[in-house]
């Protein structure tokens, strides 16, 4: 899967939310100031040759929806970040966070507590 640029990952995060929609829909989606209508439209377009994106023909107009899910888009852009900048490993990513957050021992406590959760899962 390729990477996306933030302004990709805009408009992914918006038909994520919306499922499928035109380019109208997508542009109303964004806050003010809301980028131009041929602006989405061809980044649109990109994310259809990434192969990210398809669309369904209604005349001349098409509908968008993703072929990815958030959540696969999510473990492969945190997997880059750990490989990245944590050397592979998500002890040192939970525990940077833990640091830069300033987690008190609580906070930190109902986080494995969470984690031994989902494990079981």
């Amino acid at each position: 899967m390729k990477s996306l640029t933030k302004a990709e990952e805009e408009i992914m995060q918006i038909l994520w939310r919306l499922n499928k929609g035109f380019v109208r829909d997508i542009v109303d989606e964004f806050p003010d100031p809301k980028p131009a209508y041929n602006t989405v439209s061809t980044i649109l377009r990109i994310l259809v040759k990434k192969g990210i994106v398809a669309y369904n023909s209604f005349g001349k107009s098409h509908q968008y929806y993703p072929l990815i899910a958030k959540e696969k888009y999510s473990q492969k852009v945190l997997s880059n970040l750990v490989s990245n900048y944590f050397s592979g490993s998500y002890s040192q990513l939970v525990s940077f966070f833990a640091k830069q957050n300033n987690l008190s021992l609580a906070e930190l406590e109902h986080l494995l507590n969470d984690l031994k959760t989902h494990k079981d899962d």
